[in-house]
Formats: C-alpha cells, sequence, structure tokens
C-alpha cells in the first residue's frame, strides 16, 4: 500500500506527470528559494527530491515580497515532439484589496535534473497557469482570469488561449471555459487532461483549506462548453455539499471534517501508468487537533481513481473521501536513498533539501569552508529582504534538531543560532549574543508572534565568551523545547516549552509550512560570521 503523504512537509499544489517509466512531481514554494521543488519516482510510492525548477536570481525576484507571495502552483508538462519539459507558475507580488498584482511565466528545459531555461513571460491576467500540448500540435495555456471588479463574483473564471511554442508568445485572446463546476467558489488551478478525444478540465474548487476539493468537467472541443456528471469534488476531505461561490476566504475552517484523516484535500492532476491505471495528486494537511494547525503545512497525497464505463474519473471506492492508505500501482517497487540526517559540512555544495528566503546562496554571505557552514550576519529574521537563513522544511510532527556554534559577539546587534520558523513574523530563535545587562555573551529566546517581537528575558543565560555553544530544538507536535550545552552531550533545559502550532498556516495566515534553521544577524556592520560544525535534523528525535 501507499501511505499519504507521499510527500510530507511543506510540498503544495503538486502537479504531476508521467514520461515514459518515470514519473515527476513539481511543488509550489512561495518566498522560498530555490524556488518549485520536482521529485521523481518509478513507482509512486518512494520519491526522491532531485532538482529545482528556479535557482538563479535572473529567473525570479522575490525580494521584499510578503510572507505566501512568491512562487505559485506550478504546472510540469512535457512536449513529446520536441523532449521538451514545460513548467508554468505565476509569480505573485501584491494581493490588496481583492487586487491580485501578479506575473505567469514558463520555463522549459531538455533534461528535467538540469538547468531550465530563462522565464519567458505569459500574462498577467490571474493565477496557475498550465499548459497543455494537445495531439494535433496545438498548445494552450490555461489560468485563472482574476476578477477584481465590485459587483461581480470573485474570484473570476478559467480562460483558455493558445501558445506558440515556436515563439514562445500567447496568440488571440483569450477565451471563458468555465466558472466552476461546483458553487464551492474559490476557482482555481486548472490543468487540461485528454482521453478518448475527451477534454477533462480540472479545478481546484473550495478555497485552499477545509472545503477544498478536486473538480473535473469535459468536453468534446478544447473551447467547451464543459459538462459535469455530478456537481462534486471527484476527490476532497469534506464531502457535504455547500454552497460558497463570491466568498473570497479560503481557509474554511468551519469545514473541517473529524472522519477524515487527510484535511484539505485539492488541487488534483491525473497520472496514467503504462498499464491503464490512474491516480490522482493532490495537496492535503494534516492539522494538530484540538488547535487546527498544520504545522507540516500542505503536503502532498495521491490517490487510486478509476475510470466508469462513460469515461468519468472518479476515486476508486464508494466515496469521494481522499484516504490515507492507497492501493499501490502494478509496478515494480524501487527504492530510493534518503538523504543524510546529519551534515558535517565536509562536502563542497549543499544538498537539494536546503532553503533560503527570497534570494540564492551566493559566497558573500554563506560559504562552506573548512568542514564548516558560515554565515555573515544580515538583517534581522523580521527582514524581507537579506536574512541569512538556511533551514530545512519539517516533515513529521516530531523531531529532533541540534548545531554547533562558534560565534564571537561583541555587540548587542551581533547573534546567531538555530531557529524554528514560520515566515518574518511567526519564529521562535535561540540566539548567542552580547548582553550589555550581563555584560557578557549570552543565551536567550526571542520570538514572533503575530508580527510582535518578543524576548524571553527572565530565561536568558550568561555563559561567557565560550569556543562553542551547542544548541537543540526539539519539537513534539505543538511543544517545542530548546536546550544547549557548552560541551558535547551536556545538555540543559533553556527557556518553557513553547506553542510550536503557531508555526502554522491556519495561525500565521499562509500556505507555507514550518522550517527549522541556521541563522546570523549583524545590524552593526554586517561583517560578523557565524560557524556551524553540523547540521542533524532527525524524525522522531534521539
Amino acid at each position: 500500500m501507499i501511505e499519504n503523504p507521499i510527500l510530507p512537509g511543506f510540498n503544495p499544489d503538486p502537479s504531476i506527470l508521467r514520461v515514459g517509466e518515470d514519473y515527476y512531481i513539481a511543488t509550489s514554494t512561495f518566498e522560498w528559494f530555490p524556488g518549485i521543488a520536482i521529485y521523481h519516482s518509478k513507482d509512486l510510492k518512494h520519491w526522491q527530491l532531485i532538482n529545482h525548477a528556479l535557482t538563479r536570481k535572473e529567473q525570479v525576484d522575490l525580494k521584499g515580497l510578503a510572507p505566501a507571495l512568491g512562487v505559485w502552483a506550478p504546472a510540469l508538462s512535457y512536449h513529446a515532439p520536441s523532449k521538451r519539459f514545460y513548467m508554468c507558475y505565476s509569480v505573485i507580488h501584491s494581493v490588496v484589496d481583492n487586487f491580485f498584482d501578479l506575473d505567469n511565466y514558463m520555463v522549459t528545459t531538455e533534461d528535467i535534473r538540469g538547468e531550465w531555461s530563462d522565464a519567458i513571460y505569459l500574462n498577467s491576467s490571474g493565477f496557475d497557469p498550465s499548459i497543455f500540448h494537445d495531439d494535433d500540435g496545438r498548445s494552450w495555456v490555461i489560468n485563472l482570469e482574476w476578477d477584481f471588479r465590485q459587483g461581480y463574483e470573485h474570484p473570476g473564471c478559467i480562460v483558455l488561449e493558445e501558445f506558440d511554442l515556436t515563439h514562445n508568445v500567447l496568440m488571440g485572446n483569450p477565451v471563458e471555459i468555465s466558472r466552476g463546476g461546483t458553487d464551492r467558489g474559490c476557482l482555481e488551478g486548472p490543468f487540461i487532461y485528454k482521453r478518448k478525444g475527451w477534454y477533462y478540465l480540472i479545478t481546484a474548487e473550495g478555497g485552499t483549506g477545509y472545503g477544498h476539493g478536486v473538480v473535473v468537467q469535459r468536453s468534446r472541443q478544447i473551447q467547451g462548453p464543459y459538462d459535469i456528471h455530478e456537481k462534486k469534488p471527484v476527490i476532497t476531505s469534506q464531502p457535504n455539499d455547500f454552497n460558497e461561490r463570491g466568498i473570497g476566504e479560503s481557509m474554511k475552517l468551519h469545514w473541517y471534517n473529524p472522519d477524515s484523516y487527510l484535511q484539505r484535500s485539492g488541487h488534483g492532476y491525473i497520472v496514467e501508468t503504462p498499464g491503464g491505471e490512474v491516480y490522482m495528486s493532490h495537496l492535503c494537511s494534516r492539522p494538530i487537533m484540538p488547535q487546527q494547525r498544520s504545522i507540516l503545512g500542505r503536503e502532498t497525497a495521491i490517490q487510486r481513481c478509476c475510470w466508469t464505463d462513460d469515461d468519468w474519473i472518479k476515486l476508486d471506492g464508494e466515496d469521494n473521501l481522499a484516504g490515507r492508505y492507497v492501493k499501490e500501482p502494478d509496478l515494480e517497487e524501487v527504492f530510493v536513498e534518503p538523504l543524510p540526517e546529519k551534515d558535517n559540512f565536509d562536502g563542497t555544495s549543499l544538498t537539494l533539501d536546503y532553503y533560503t528566503l527570497r534570494e540564492p546562496v551566493e559566497p558573500h554571505w554563506l560559504k562552506l569552508e573548512d568542514g564548516q557552514l558560515k554565515l555573515r550576519g544580515r538583517e534581522s529574521l523580521l527582514s524581507r529582504y537579506q536574512q541569512s537563513f538556511i533551514g530545512k522544511k519539517l516533515t513529521t510532527f516530531k523531531s529532533m534538531t541540534e548545531t554547533c556554534l562558534h560565534f564571537t559577539p561583541e555587540n548587542f546587534m551581533e547573534m546567531a543560532g538555530l531557529c524554528c520558523y514560520y515566515n518574518h513574523t511567526h519564529f521562535y530563535y535561540l540566539r548567542y549574543y552580547y548582553s550589555e545587562s550581563f555584560a557578557s555573551p549570552c543565551l536567550g529566546i526571542m520570538l514572533a508572534d503575530k508580527g510582535k517581537k518578543v524576548e524571553l528575558l527572565e530565561h536568558r543565560m550568561a555563559i561567557g565568551q565560550v569556543d562553542k555553544v551547542y544548541l537543540k530544538a526539539e519539537i513534539d507536535r505543538d511543544q517545542l523545547q530548546f536546550s544547549y550545552a557548552t560541551s558535547e552531550n551536556n545538555w540543559k533545559k533553556i527557556g518553557p516549552i513553547l506553542d510550536a502550532s503557531i508555526l502554522s498556516d491556519e495561525y500565521a495566515h499562509g500556505f507555507t509550512g514550518a522550517f527549522v534553521g541556521l541563522s546570523a544577524q549583524d545590524q552593526y556592520k554586517k561583517n560578523k560570521w557565524a560557524a556551524f560544525d553540523y547540521f542533524d535534523h532527525r524524525a522522531g528525535g534521539i
């Protein structure tokens, strides 16, 4: 059996694709860099991170963007005649008072594991673009056209426009093809799949929260009209029908279903095996209860589906409820080698599972040398511009993360340490810094909660200038405990048990997930370096 989620932790908006015997999934990254994670599998069960589509600052500019903006909803496709992969995506710049200021782009490559092209501009009319390559040689771009006008139904409609692959431009004018197959509202995520002469329009409806679902319509003509078999999602976590057309709020906490292991299931893509077995990837989450907070963010799941006698797709079962366990396909099982849990920084490059904020790693602020990772202190963790932070996604409810820091703080503006981070307004930071109150280097906890910075002054610990200090963060669902040591394995707790559940979509009003990572600040001269001997991030603790 396949156990969901197949990509745990922050991996939303999964776009799945088969080329030959290889399966690929691309997921959203928002303000994190590199952009658009790409995973590979041979059996739909075991997945491995193999690349990112956006790896150069020339491809995308995320500086200054607010949390949960940036790179949304990648759509992966393959053009067999040219043997070229295409990736469409949105870059969201601003969402204010029902205006979405954004640009839609495309990048391409002949080698999905290699470098992708510079960005090709598509349009700016609305988000979630995808491209469909028809068997008649024509290609079409589909996206949500966002309607900001007062008095009109939001978010808008799905539009289709022909795309010239030779000159990389849209042709003609967009044609409206759908305003949704259900009344759940929050229409988005369009994707077209063709089978037996039918064009299937797959959309996400109900908001990317607890009313989410995958909706399928079909037509004999790509420009429509599109019909729906039953006015309900084919996959969802909330099977009850509801009408919330025109309501822009997407989280919809009131549609939580206590009978479903997976919540927020929606935004689906179809894939078929060479033997004709059909599956659908979709996003989901697993909130901590009773707080109803998803610290792991939106994750990727897969469901086994089937075609009915009259060629509609449905979940392989009696209902449309996304399941935890799924029958695996008739494919040879191929295991993948997991990335090491402990990184001793003895190589010349970082593994693929590290992420930074809004900009790529560059040697002027991050170096691997002398068996250490070195960070040059820059702006505060509350900045949206120059953060010296590098971390990994939280993928399990229980984890232990440990590092060893070498740092010489001489000014209260100089600090470095270990951070549990959701965004620049929600984080916990165990930092080593210079305290004027103690006239000594000191350990202390700084946090941000809904944008308000708090320093837990009563829990500060003056430890003097030491050659190295060990830092640890242990997370157990909604509980976070920091510890420190000045000699190996001589751990002491610092600070109270903290509420890890604030590092979640529902609390922070975001779309990403929690990270744990290394950070350094120097708000005096920006020339103080911190060195870390290792980064040990383990599921379940040790």
